[in-house]
């Protein structure tokens, strides 16, 4: 923010926070180590956490027996009822989340990465989700596993002000 918007808006460049967002992989959102991450972050920057959950997703699914294939935007999910499972496992992971961070006086936001759009349901893989939040946020944040770093590190090397993390297993 330059100094006469910082004018126009009433707050200070100084002393504004900065707008984070962290997509945090199912499979890493309870790592000890991210949640000392978020809560030092949390100190100094507004946050918001997208949880995914495609691993827990994927195990509910296998269980149900309902087959879904991969598009180059993700899971394509076709049957409303198969979407409010994915989407109760993401509130789960989300709730979980919300209660160990509140649990250990951590204050951010967290959120699904699924929509409503009209009254469509519509699921948005969590990688894709940083991209399209990308030009709200000062700052970005793919929390990953360590066998998907490389990967997720090449998905997002266009976009300067993403980027991916790893913590180690606690």
């Amino acid at each position: 923010m330059d100094d006469k918007a910082a004018v126009l808006s009433g707050v200070s460049a100084r002393t504004r926070r900065l707008n984070v967002f962290v997509k945090v992989s199912g499979d890493e959102y309870l790592n000890p180590l991210f949640q000392k991450w978020i809560r030092d972050m949390s100190t100094r920057s507004w946050v918001v956490i997208c949880i995914g959950g495609g691993t827990q997703i994927n195990a509910e699914f296998d269980c149900l027996g309902i087959v879904t294939t991969f598009g180059p935007l993700g899971r394509e999910i076709l049957e409303f009822g198969h979407k409010q499972i994915a989407r109760d496992v993401l509130e789960r992971n989300k709730i979980e989340l919300e209660d160990e961070l509140a649990k250990n006086g951590i204050h951010v936001t967290v959120c699904i990465p699924v929509r409503e759009v009209g009254e469509v349901l519509c699921h948005e893989n969590g990688d894709q989700m940083v991209r399209s939040v990308y030009l709200g946020f000062d700052k970005l944040y793919v929390v990953t596993t360590p066998e998907r770093l490389e990967k997720k590190k090449t998905e997002f090397t266009e976009l300067p002000k993403v980027e991916v993390k790893v913590f180690a297993s606690s």
